[in-house]
C-alpha cells in the first residue's frame, strides 16, 4: 500500500512542468526512504534524476517498495486539474494497474479524485557515483535561464568555460558571436542573488543550448541554480526542492567538429569496376570436349532485353538456335562444334534456312565474329 499526502501541491506541478518534455515516460520508485525518478531521455544524452524525501511528505506510507510507470504527459495532464494551493494525495495498492490522485482544497470544501492506469516501462536504474568536480558554479536560476535563452537566439551550443575571472558562455553562429561573463558577487542583500564559484583547476565545455533550455524549465522550482563541471564528465544542473529533495539534470558534453571528425571518420567506399564484355566461354570439364560460345554485345538499353533462348533442331545432324522475341541485331547464334582429336575446331554448319532467317531478323546486316 503506498500513500502520500503532499502539502504543497504544485510543488508536483512544478516538478512534472520541468520533465514532461523531456522524458516521455518513466518508472517512479517508492520505497522508505523516499519517492524518486531516474530517467533517460530518446536521444540518450539527457539524464533526469528527481528525488522527494519521506521527510518533506505530510503523511508518507509505503509498506513495500513499489515502481510505477507512468506517462508523464498524462500524469501532468491530471496535476493541472489540481490548485495551486490544494492538497495532493496519491494512493496506489500492491500489485495494482492503477494511481488514484486526490485533490484537495485547503478549506476541505472540494475534493477531486483522479484515477490513471499504470504502464509497464522497461527501465535501468543507473548508478550515478558520487563525484568531486573540478568547478562549481552556483548562481540566481533565473539568471541562468536568461543567459541560455538569449544565447539560442544566436547559436546551438553553448561554450561554458570557469576560470579565476568568473564563468563565461559564449556562443557562435550564422550572424555572429555572444559571450556573457558572470563574476563572483557574494555581498549581495539577498543570498538567492549571490553568484558563487569555487574552482580548483579551469574547465571549458560545450554543451547544446536545446537540452539547456530545457533544463532551465525547473526554474520556478529554486531560486539558485547549482551548475557542476569536470572535464569529460556530464554537466550537473540542479535545482533543489527546499529542503524536501532536488531535481537533476546530467548532460554530455558537445565533442568538438574536429574530435568528432577523427573519431567517427568514414570508411573508404570500395568501388567496384563494371566488368568489361567479354565472350562468355564454357569452362573445361574433364573428359569432355570444350565447347564455346559466342556472344554479340549488347548495348545497356537491349541488355535489359535479352531474347529468350531455346533449342529447336532442325535435323537430327543440324543443331541450331532459334532466337524467340528478339530484337534486330540482338540474336545469340551458337553454331554446332565437332572436335576432332585434341585440335579446339569449330565446323559452322549453317542451313540455307536458318541463315536466310537470321539475315531477315538482323534486316541483311550480318555481323562477322572471327572464330580462332
Amino acid at each position: 500500500m503506498l500513500e502520500l499526502r503532499l502539502v504543497q501541491g504544485s510543488l508536483l506541478k512544478k516538478v512534472m512542468e520541468s520533465i514532461k518534455d523531456l522524458v516521455n515516460d518513466a518508472n517512479f520508485d517508492c520505497s522508505a526512504t523516499g519517492f524518486s525518478l531516474q530517467a533517460m531521455d530518446s536521444s540518450h544524452v539527457a539524464l533526469v534524476s528527481l528525488l522527494l524525501r519521506s521527510e518533506g511528505f505530510e503523511h508518507y506510507r509505503c509498506d513495500r517498495n513499489l515502481s510505477m510507470g507512468m506517462n508523464l504527459g498524462n500524469m501532468a495532464k491530471m496535476l493541472k486539474c489540481a490548485g495551486n494551493d490544494d492538497i495532493v494525495t496519491i494512493k496506489a495498492d500492491d500489485g495494482g494497474d492503477c494511481v488514484t490522485f486526490m485533490f484537495e482544497s485547503p478549506n476541505q470544501d472540494k475534493i477531486a479524485d483522479f484515477e490513471m492506469k499504470l504502464m509497464d516501462i522497461d527501465s535501468e536504474h543507473l548508478g550515478i557515483p558520487e563525484t568531486e568536480y573540478e568547478a562549481i558554479v552556483r548562481m540566481p536560476s533565473a539568471e541562468f535561464a536568461r543567459i541560455c535563452k538569449d544565447l539560442s537566439t544566436i547559436g546551438d551550443t553553448v561554450l561554458i568555460s570557469v576560470t579565476k575571472e568568473g564563468v563565461r558562455f559564449s556562443t557562435k553562429g550564422d550572424i555572429g558571436t555572444a559571450n556573457i561573463v558572470c563574476r563572483q558577487n557574494t555581498s549581495v542583500d539577498k543570498p538567492e542573488e549571490a553568484t558563487i564559484i569555487e574552482m580548483e583547476t579551469p574547465v571549458s565545455l560545450t554543451f547544446a543550448l536545446r537540452y539547456m533550455n530545457s533544463f532551465t524549465k525547473a526554474t520556478p522550482l529554486a531560486s539558485q541554480v547549482t551548475v557542476s563541471l569536470s572535464s569529460e564528465l556530464p554537466v550537473v544542473v540542479e535545482y533543489k526542492i527546499g529542503e524536501m529533495g532536488y531535481l537533476r539534470f546530467y548532460l554530455a558534453p558537445k565533442m568538438e567538429e574536429d574530435e568528432q571528425m577523427g573519431g567517427h571518420q568514414a570508411e573508404p567506399v570500395e568501388t567496384k569496376k563494371k566488368p568489361e564484355k567479354t565472350p562468355k566461354t564454357e569452362p573445361k570439364s574433364n573428359g569432355e570436349p570444350k565447347r564455346r560460345v559466342m556472344k554479340i554485345d549488347l548495348d545497356e538499353e537491349e541488355e535489359e532485353m535479352k531474347p529468350k533462348i531455346m533449342n529447336n533442331p532442325i535435323s537430327e545432324t543440324d543443331g541450331y538456335v532459334e532466337v524467340v522475341g528478339s530484337k534486330p541485331g540482338t540474336g545469340i547464334i551458337k553454331p554446332k562444334e565437332e572436335m576432332n582429336g585434341e585440335e579446339d575446331v569449330m565446323d559452322v554448319k549453317p542451313s540455307i534456312e536458318a541463315a536466310a532467317k537470321a539475315e531477315k531478323e538482323t534486316d541483311g546486316e550480318a555481323e562477322v565474329m572471327d572464330v580462332e
